[in-house]
């Protein structure tokens, strides 16, 4: 499978570049910063720019059958600059699948099924900024007709693929769920790719 890959230098799109090598896809990841990626690779195409920018997303997202993306919010607006273009492109090129890694914070609240995790006494985070960006992710996604997944993590600790069991649950996250590695998160990402166990919905992981 030819894939484009967003968010490739962070520690959960680093995780799913080397995992997409591993298995034998192709790869075409956007950076800023080629610098940044550690390895080369035949399977390996890199497009330096911005995913900021609508020309090179669609130089990013041409010629592939399905997008991941991993990134984050740097701060600032990336994500919800970002996911226009992207889905602009995937109607442009005729791809439906795509992927993309939220937070736990846009899942809906076990204890007030009303509220987002982060409007709710479940949230313990200072800031709604990020899981604000990740919603308006969330919500361009559901207006479209494509085949969207988002996982959203829980405490995300560096660590790589494990043996242990992940819970997954549809739109909130699964009782007493505390974290889940980067290399984890990255695993079921890939597995989602190729299955589409949760299609057109959140899905919150942990173990």
């Amino acid at each position: 499978m030819k894939v484009a890959l967003f968010g490739a230098t962070g520690r959960v799109g680093s995780s799913l570049l080397n995992k997409l090598i591993e298995e034998g896809h192709e790869v075409t990841a956007l950076v800023r910063d080629e610098n940044r990626i550690k390895q080369a690779h035949k399977s390996l195409t890199i497009v330096k720019g911005d995913a900021k920018n609508s020309q090179d997303v669609k130089n990013t997202i041409r010629d592939t059958h399905a997008i991941l993306s991993a990134l984050n919010t740097d701060g600032a607006t990336t994500l919800s600059v970002a996911i226009p273009h992207i889905i602009e492109a995937m109607y442009e090129y005729d791809i439906s699948k795509i992927v993309t890694v939220g937070t736990a914070g846009i899942l809906q609240s076990r204890l007030q099924p009303a509220l987002y995790r982060f409007q709710s006494s479940e949230s313990k985070r200072k800031t709604t900024r990020a899981a604000e960006e990740h919603l308006k992710v969330y919500k361009a996604l559901a207006d479209t007709s494509l085949k969207w997944t988002i996982v959203c993590p829980t405490y995300l600790p560096d660590g790589d693929e494990t043996d242990q069991v992940i819970r997954a649950e549809k739109n909130m996250l699964p009782k007493d769920g505390k974290l889940i590695t980067a290399g984890d998160t990255a695993k079921f990402i890939y597995n989602e790719l190729l299955e589409s166990n949760y299609p057109y919905c959140r899905v919150g992981i942990c173990y």
